[in-house]
């Protein structure tokens, strides 16, 4: 052959094979990545060519699907009491990535979960049946948390503590994700949630930690009690009234100027929220020791998921011991998400026992059949010992009968709670938040739960605002409605 052919054709061989490799590359590697680029059309043609799978309350369902009547997406995600909802089940869009239990669960309610597939369907490579999301939310205490949240800015969260079922997580203001599910519209309800001040896409019970402020103080007591600094919450304290911040100049002062607060016992202490008690035992303690504590009940921790990542709580580091004071009192960088503190009263209530929160009872296919069961898996921690629970219960219910959380009380229900009233703003030049954390266990039949609510902002004047008066109502109909037979 002639010498010039031959390399001719050895080149062209060569071209050839390259393109096979390219196709064999493009086909088998770049073309899962393709199929997977959230800007592909197909995966929203896919995705909306059936109807979804749905997230269920108390039996029924509070998501559905609807056809559409134009473009190439045949169904759009609907929602029942989508404001009521919309911090438990985010919002499954057309135009948008999904969020909340929408987006964790979205190959499980489009039907692409592996888990889903039957023998056949594998073999045909037919998208299966959708499968459905088990809440543990009650509609009842969901309702009740948001009708007396109303139209302030805050949010509540309400946890079963001897099973660590999320009853209820409400965010407000809120909004509708029906708004957002259609392509048409999806776009200006978008850009309108965006720019509202209010900041309705935020998940306040689990995304939006703040300062705890005084609700803080059961972390402190905890903690003291668990190092043997006072063997009982009716032993005399050494707190000096009023408090100089060590270091400084800085005088700690107590809100109500006439409480017995020197040198006050830990359940006085907590009766009358008395600051200079708690800022002198968190430098008593030293910060690591109270860090140790805060981190038993769900401080600092980046993954907790119940499913939903929930935004961690945060005791600091590296302080000097004014900082570390002023942490006693749930100040300084001290941040807390209402699920955070809803945790610290749950295991207080359950003896000192923290039952790992979930929202998401279980997973079914779409004939009901359980693929994962969340309750089963729940995990138990004994954070602080019984005997420090069960104190702490004690002072706890002293602050509802007889101290700063009257609001609280309900008949036929003995009530434990901690109110707090935390600055916001530069020198305190915001309106403060307002919290409460609390328990209620019912007389008659034992059942328990435990809330926290906090209250960013409302129509009340400055000088009104407080954890009794704002937060503690919104507490009371939450253990109302979830204790009621």
């Amino acid at each position: 052959m002639n010498k010039t052919i031959r390399r001719a054709s050895v080149f062209a061989l060569l071209l050839v094979f390259a393109l096979l490799l390219r196709a064999t590359w493009v086909q088998f590697y770049e073309g899962r990545a393709l199929a997977d680029d959230k800007d592909n059309r197909r995966n929203a043609i896919e995705t909306y060519a059936e109807p979804l799978g749905n997230i269920i309350v108390a039996g029924k369902a509070v998501t559905g699907s609807a056809v559409t009547t134009g473009g190439d997406l045949r169904y759009k995600r609907t929602y029942t009491d989508g404001e009521l909802y919309a911090a438990v089940t985010g919002y499954a869009s057309q135009s948008y990535a999904p969020t909340q239990l929408e987006g964790i669960y979205a190959d499980l309610l489009n039907g692409t979960d592996t888990r889903l597939k039957t023998a056949l369907d594998t073999v045909t490579d037919k998208r299966a049946d959708p499968g459905n999301v088990i809440t543990t939310i009650d509609p009842d205490v969901q309702k009740a948390a948001y009708d007396a949240l109303g139209d302030k800015k805050g949010a509540a969260v309400a946890v079963d503590p001897a099973t660590g079922q999320i009853l209820a997580v409400v965010s407000t203001p809120s909004y509708d994700p029906s708004t957002l599910t259609d392509a048409n519209t999806a776009g200006t309800a978008w850009k309108k949630l965006n720019a509202d001040s209010d900041k309705p896409l935020t998940n306040r019970a689990l995304r939006q930690p703040l300062a705890p402020g005084s609700t803080f103080k059961l972390v402190v007591a905890a903690a003291a009690l668990e190092d043997g600094l006072y063997a009982s919450v009716d032993e005399k304290t050494e707190s000096e009234d009023p408090y100089t911040l060590p270091g400084t100049r800085t005088v700690l002062k107590n809100e109500n100027t006439s409480a017995p607060c020197e040198n006050a016992t830990i359940r006085v202490a907590l009766q009358y929220s008395c600051n200079n008690v708690f800022a002198h035992m968190a430098v008593q303690l030293g910060q690591d020791k109270l860090r140790a504590t805060a981190e038993k009940f769900g401080f600092n921790d980046a993954s907790q998921d119940v499913p939903v990542r929930a935004y961690p709580s945060v005791y600091p580091s590296g302080m000097d011991e004014s900082s570390t004071a002023l942490t006693g009192i749930g100040q300084f960088d001290v941040t807390a998400t209402p699920l955070q503190m809803a945790m610290v009263s749950a295991a207080i209530a359950n003896g000192g026992r923290l039952v790992s929160p979930h929202m998401v009872s279980q997973i079914t296919d779409g004939g009901g059949d359980v693929l994962e069961d969340y309750d089963d898996e729940a995990s138990t921690t004994q954070i602080v010992s019984s005997s420090t629970a069960e104190q702490l219960q004690s002072a706890m219910q002293t602050v509802v009968e007889k101290g700063t959380g009257t609001n609280a009380l309900i008949d036929g229900v003995t009530v434990g709670g901690k109110t707090g009233t935390a600055q916001n703003g530069e020198n305190n030049s915001k309106a403060p938040y307002a919290w409460f954390t609390s328990y209620g266990k019912s007389d008659s039949s034992g059942k328990q739960v435990a809330v926290a609510v906090v209250v960013e902002q409302s129509d009340a004047a400055r000088s009104e605002v407080s954890g009794n008066g704002l937060a503690a109502p919104v507490a009371k109909a939450m253990m109302e409605a979830a204790l009621r037979s």
